[in-house]
């Protein structure tokens, strides 16, 4: 028996939230191993409630790190077949899985397309971060 009843996404989700957990926290805790304290307790001091210091002043600061973990546990998420087969249902079954036994049989134009969505969707991603970097670095000036 157990909880929950039956496996289905609710495992998957579960199984998944749990091992990405660890290397979210790894990215994460590097960020506040470097955090400076003296900005939230300039901030309280100034008079600004912990609520408030914490999404003007922490969560700025390590936001890069969620941003990074996020991404670090998607993308392991997505790579791992293993996890996703042990804890899924008859009825349920993910990207990874469908891809991996669509394979099996041989490549298809479906598999094919589904590549190349991916990988558009990845350089796109990577396209508009380095914008947005080049955009945000300072202009020097000519002397």
């Amino acid at each position: 028996m157990g909880w929950p009843r039956g496996r289905g996404m609710l495992t998957i989700v579960i199984a998944h939230a749990t091992f990405c957990t660890a290397y979210v926290c790894v990215v994460v805790q590097s960020r506040l191993s470097d955090f400076d304290r003296s900005l939230e307790e300039a901030a309280m001091d100034l008079g600004a409630s912990p609520v408030r210091t914490f999404f003007d002043i922490t969560l700025p600061i390590i936001a890069p790190a969620l941003v990074s973990g996020w991404l670090l546990g998607f993308t392991l998420s997505l790579d791992d077949l293993v996890i996703a087969s042990f804890v899924s249902g008859p009825g349920s079954s993910t990207l990874p899985m469908v891809i991996f036994s669509k394979v099996r049989l041989g490549v298809s134009p479906d598999v094919n397309a589904l590549a190349t969505i991916i990988i558009g969707l990845v350089a796109t991603g990577v396209l508009i971060a380095t914008i947005i970097q080049l955009r945000s670095k300072p202009k020097k000036a000519k002397a």
